[in-house]
């Protein structure tokens, strides 16, 4: 760790509604655009995705509803 740097939280949520590969960009793109995230993994296989960065749990529930799926 870096001195005076803070630690970037890593954030996993279920996602419901995904169904292909272009499913996971849709969601992926939704994700890396919400401020403060610096890196998105989404499986479709687990049905999930995980965040790392500094946005807020709700900014990123926010941003997957957007983009027409739901998180559990």
């Amino acid at each position: 760790m870096l001195f005076g740097k803070k630690e970037e939280a890593v954030t996993t949520l279920s996602i419901e509604g995904m169904m292909c590969p272009r499913c996971v960009a849709h969601v992926q793109e939704a994700l890396s655009a919400v401020k403060g995230v610096s890196s998105v993994e989404v499986s479709l296989e687990e049905k999930s995705a995980t965040v790392t960065g500094k946005a807020s749990l709700d900014a990123l529930k926010d941003a997957v509803t957007r983009a027409g799926y739901e998180v559990k």
